[in-house]
């Protein structure tokens, strides 16, 4: 199994987890979506990463029946928009999240990204939903260095737990300086769309080669099984990649079995090269 990551607070969970986003949209894809879910539970995948805004509140629904009966062997992750991150607003967008997901709790309540309310009204609600047992930890979304830097200096009892960020090949700027940000004050980052978007990273010829030189108790490895082992091999480090059917899972799940060689590693790194510089924090 994957490797491990520890939030501040001491919850450790297997560093690949479940994503979401768009599912819910379709009920076609109803039925195999849920299935893809609670075969990654099987599979020992506890992380299941959602948000009011995914399908405006159908990813929700979806995952509350996924995890109906089985709460306990998952790490609940949603979000709440910035449009309604004012004290009165989260309350609110917290416990209507909490009636879609069927649950009484919410282990990880992340701010979805920055926007006009103050961040320390934003985390004061955090906190008072901590009190109330409603969450169990809070966290950040999109934030970049400076985001960081602003949110040190808001007073709180509680550490922010993660900062979920776009994070893959195709997206290496937060490299840079963010990543370690992150690990300097003990957040774990949260890699989404960790295959990159639009399926055109996973044409890379690299991929291909270094898929070529691995197995996976599957058979062959992919270039998509690439991909996700170069994103996981960051120490703490937590992608939840979205999976829509049982195979997909599957995959994914076989992808913690790589481990990239540092000729790999260079390979890529020649192929796509990492930053030089600074550049403005990718968001989708």
């Amino acid at each position: 199994m994957v490797n491990s990551v520890m939030f501040p607070g001491g919850a450790r969970v297997p560093a690949l987890g479940m994503g979401t986003w768009a599912l819910g949209d379709s009920a076609e894809r109803r039925t195999q979506e849920i299935a893809s879910l609670r075969l990654g539970l099987d599979l020992g995948l506890r992380v299941v990463d959602t948000a009011e805004i995914y399908g405006t509140g159908r990813s929700e629904r979806l995952v509350g029946e996924a995890i109906a009966g089985r709460r306990d062997e998952v790490f609940l992750v949603t979000k709440v928009l910035p449009s309604n991150a004012s004290r009165a607003g989260v309350a609110a967008s917290c416990r209507a999240s909490l009636r879609r997901l069927g649950t009484d709790r919410i282990d990880l309540y992340l701010l979805h990204w920055r926007g006009a309310v103050p961040l320390g009204e934003t985390i004061g609600a955090f906190e008072r939903l901590k009190r109330e047992g409603l969450i169990g930890a809070w966290g950040v979304s999109n934030f970049d260095v400076g985001d960081l830097d602003d949110l040190a200096r808001v007073a709180s009892p509680d550490p922010c737990a993660a900062n979920q960020i776009l994070y893959s090949l195709d997206y290496r700027g937060v490299e840079f300086d963010l990543l370690e940000a992150d690990r300097r004050r003990s957040i774990v980052t949260m890699a989404y769309s960790p295959l990159g978007q639009g399926g055109n990273l996973l044409h890379q010829p690299v991929l291909a080669r270094i898929a070529g030189r691995h197995e996976t108790s599957l058979g062959p490895a992919t270039p998509a099984q690439v991909a996700l082992a170069w994103v996981l091999r960051q120490p703490g480090m937590l992608a939840i990649p979205k999976a829509g059917s049982p195979r997909h899972q599957r995959e994914n799940v076989a992808a913690t079995e790589l481990v990239l060689t540092s000729e790999d590693l260079a390979a890529i790194d020649r192929s796509i090269p990492p930053p030089r510089r600074k550049v403005p924090l990718a968001m989708i």
